[in-house]
């Protein structure tokens, strides 16, 4: 975004007096003063009080014009102020002056009205330069600009670039280039198409009734000029809409092109007043020639877009021909069965494919009703998908039963669509999945049935992911934790059915060689903790699954609940201790 460009007031009328004597350097001031000018007296260029950079013009004595010289060095002479050197007008002293840059030398015996003169020819001199200058700049500026419209028939980089050397050339905060509607149509919108300080705003369409300076100009066709946004009469009723502090005036050109208004040149200044004659006569020069180059990029737009509708007809009728070259071979190698029904659901044509899953050849296939291939328990299913095509639904893998003339039975997956260019024809597209089908529901069945077994297992059946997610909690694992599984699955983290480090321990082993192989657990004495916190004996086995590329991706466990085995180990064991005080109680008493 370019930066904000605001007007700045014309070369100041500051007299910058440098004298080492306070007294002369107050005479020199009041007499310059009594003439108009406004003086400041300082007594070198390095004091606070000296306004060397912002001044018109220095009245500068001999003794201190090498330190003036030296500062003033370099600068542009549009910026650098005038130096007048005053001093005793010999030979050496002039000299001198003139080989450090100075524009002038005065005699410090003078007579006021000599000074005045002479200040008042330095000023007017600069006067003139400054307006050399300006028109030199604008004349150069309006040079590449006529060159960059001619060298480019590009509608955005015309209004890009004239936007960006006005904003070069006139001191506004934005320059923007509002396009009208055509002429068959009412003045509603309009269309910012460049701005000077964002690139990215392009075919901006807005509202013209809430610019009404925008549509006075396009009927006028004549500039129009708002000095102060506050007061001027064509503002009112939307100047509440305007911010008064961001727009302070606005200058509106007309981009004409044989008395047919194209556009506006809209010029934003956050300060209030009128551009000067220079910049206005710039502006106006920039809009007529803007108007020759948008209608050159509009006939140039015209010329492309016909061409490329031509281009793209003959395209699209080489496409189509190449297409139809096509179908035939397409129509007769397609891997799935196509067919052509009428409204009635008779077949109008098919491909060969078609004829083989159906099973009937292609003379009788001709006039052959849909319903009569189709399984006696799917007739209700067809006549509901015939509702919804005749409603203009077409449904998609939809699966029905067909019954062969040899008995045999199919199951295929239809898909319907409408036949392009063939009134109220529907294209019907099927496959056999008859075996897809048998495969699915055998997978569903080993699904239930292992579903099954796991649920029926008396020992806990717990499978997690590799960071301790449960995903399966059988009702095993329920009795013997005491947990039902919503409480479970997707809640509970695998670590909470261990004592502390006891899930970090079955890992271990798991990926340890020693206990049945990498990746396996065999049968181990372990201890779980139940939902009250309990220890629980159990006997343990494991495995890490792996998925097809060899990676593994969860663990499943089988755990035996050893609390009734240890208590009957412990009844056993307490009853083999009795027998054996029992019997040498019996030994005893028999040697007695």
């Amino acid at each position: 975004m370019s930066p904000t460009r605001t007007p700045q007031p014309d070369r100041p009328r500051t007299i910058l007096v440098l004298d080492a004597d306070p007294e002369e350097r107050v005479r020199i001031c009041s007499v310059l003063e009594r003439a108009g000018f406004t003086a400041v007296g300082a007594a070198s260029p390095s004091a606070p009080d000296a306004p060397l950079q912002s001044a018109s013009m220095l009245l500068v004595h001999e003794a201190i014009a090498p330190i003036v010289a030296g500062q003033l060095e370099g600068l542009s002479p549009t910026v650098r102020p005038i130096v007048v050197v005053r001093g005793q007008p010999t030979e050496a002293s002039v000299t001198a002056a003139y080989a450090r840059g100075c524009d002038d030398f005065v005699s410090a015996s003078a007579t006021d009205v000599e000074l005045i003169g002479r200040v008042r020819g330095q000023l007017r001199s600069r006067d003139s330069f400054d307006r050399i200058a300006r028109k030199q700049q604008d004349a150069q500026a309006m040079l590449e600009l006529t060159q960059a419209l001619a060298s480019s028939l590009d509608f955005s980089e015309i209004m890009h670039t004239v936007v960006r050397r006005i904003a070069d050339v006139v001191n506004v905060d934005r320059a923007s280039i509002v396009l009208a509607p055509d002429g068959t149509e009412a003045l509603a919108v309009g269309y910012v198409v460049a701005t000077s300080d964002d690139r990215e705003i392009a075919n901006l369409q807005i509202e013209l009734d809430k610019y009404p300076e925008i549509v006075e100009v396009l009927k006028t066709r004549q500039p129009l000029t708002i000095a102060d946004t506050a007061t001027h009469p064509v503002l009112d009723g939307v100047r509440e809409s305007v911010p008064d502090l961001a727009v302070g005036a606005l200058t509106l050109f007309p981009i004409v092109w044989q008395e047919d208004a194209m556009g506006v040149l809209f010029l934003r200044s956050a300060i209030k007043g009128a551009l000067n004659p220079r910049e206005t006569d710039f502006c106006r020069i920039v809009a007529n020639t803007t108007a020759v180059a948008l209608r050159n990029a509009r006939v140039m737009q015209s010329l492309r877009d016909q061409t490329q509708k031509v281009n793209y007809a003959r395209f699209e009728a080489e496409r189509r021909l190449r297409a139809l070259k096509r179908y035939a071979n397409l129509f007769t190698s397609a891997a799935d069965g196509l067919a052509a029904v009428d409204q009635d659901g008779r077949m109008l044509f098919a491909n060969p494919r078609a004829y083989e899953i159906a099973g009937i050849p292609e003379e009788e296939a001709r006039g052959h009703a849909l319903r009569r291939l189709v399984h006696p328990s799917d007739q209700s299913r067809l006549l509901e998908i015939w509702r919804r095509v005749r409603a203009g639904d077409y449904p998609h893998g939809v699966d029905l039963r067909l019954t062969r003339p040899d008995g045999t039975a199919l199951v295929v997956s239809c898909s319907f669509s409408a036949l392009l260019e063939s009134e109220g024809a529907v294209l019907l597209s099927f496959r056999d999945v008859t075996l897809e089908r048998g495969t699915a529901a055998d997978l569903v069945q080993t699904k239930d049935f292992l579903e099954s077994l796991i649920e029926a297992s008396v020992d806990a059946i717990i499978a997690a992911t590799l960071d301790g997610k449960i995903l399966l909690f059988n009702s095993g694992a329920e009795r013997i934790y005491g947990y039902e599984k919503s409480q479970v699955i997707g809640k509970r983290h695998v670590t909470e059915l261990y004592p502390e480090g006891g899930a970090k321990e079955v890992m271990r082993l798991l990926r340890s060689p020693s206990h049945g192989g990498e990746g396996r657990l065999s049968s181990i004495r372990f201890d779980a903790v139940d939902c009250h916190g309990t220890t629980l004996p159990i006997m343990l086995s494991a495995a890490i699954i792996y998925d097809d590329s060899g990676a593994p991706f969860a663990t499943v466990g089988i755990f035996t609940d050893l609390r009734e085995k240890l208590r009957t180990e412990e009844r056993l064991a307490h009853a083999q201790q009795k027998l054996a005080v029992s019997e040498k109680q019996a030994l005893i008493a028999e040697l007695a």
